[in-house]
């Protein structure tokens, strides 16, 4: 058996890892946008203000900061953008109202009912399902090009092996996405 199958076999497992990592990393992001009743700066990420016509990020042309749990407050480092901040966070359809008075731009986060609380869950776990789905498409990418490489010659006990550490690694990402979304719905339902 040569070397180049055990190279690529070795490739196929790191790149199964890097897929499943990142479907991880994708979820801890998205998860960090999402609302759970106090005021975070992080539910402004990705949004973009027109800054002399460049879409800016909002944190690059404003200090922002959560004086309270119920509020984010934006001070733009140019009072002229203010009008295009409260633009840009409406248009991003965050659920929040701008609120401008002439200084700085306010958001206050009403307080969630129990049924926002469990809608927001609901679309956490559709997050987390996402990322499984990724997750488990990596594993049968790998598995599919493990079967190739033991057409080419892989020994049939090799080639078990390799499938066996990458459902291994598809549990243990598996188990990590739960993990996040088990903290996020304690987050979210904690009144």
């Amino acid at each position: 058996m040569s070397d180049q199958l055990f190279e690529e076999l070795d490739m196929v497992k790191e790149e199964a890892r890097e897929h499943m990592q990142r479907s991880v990393d994708h979820l801890e992001s998205e998860l960090v946008k999402v609302r759970a009743g106090r005021a975070n700066v992080n539910m402004l990420e990705g949004i973009k203000v027109n800054y002399y016509g460049a879409p800016t990020p909002i944190h690059q042309v404003a200090n922002i900061s959560t004086p309270d749990a119920r509020s984010i407050t934006i001070q733009p480092w140019e009072k002229n953008i203010i009008g295009e901040i409260e633009k840009a966070i409406l248009a991003a359809n965050i659920g929040l109202t701008p609120q401008n008075n002439g200084e700085m731009v306010r958001l206050n986060l009403p307080p969630m009912t129990e049924e926002r609380r469990r809608e927001l869950v609901k679309n956490v776990k559709h997050l987390g399902e996402n990322a499984k789905v990724t997750i488990r498409n990596a594993r049968k990418e790998a598995n599919d090009h493990i079967k190739k490489l033991q057409k080419e010659g892989l020994s049939e006990d090799i080639a078990k092996d390799a499938e066996d550490e990458v459902q291994k690694m598809t549990d243990s990402y598996s188990a990590e996405v739960d993990k996040h979304l088990d903290r996020k719905e304690k987050e979210i339902m904690t009144v």
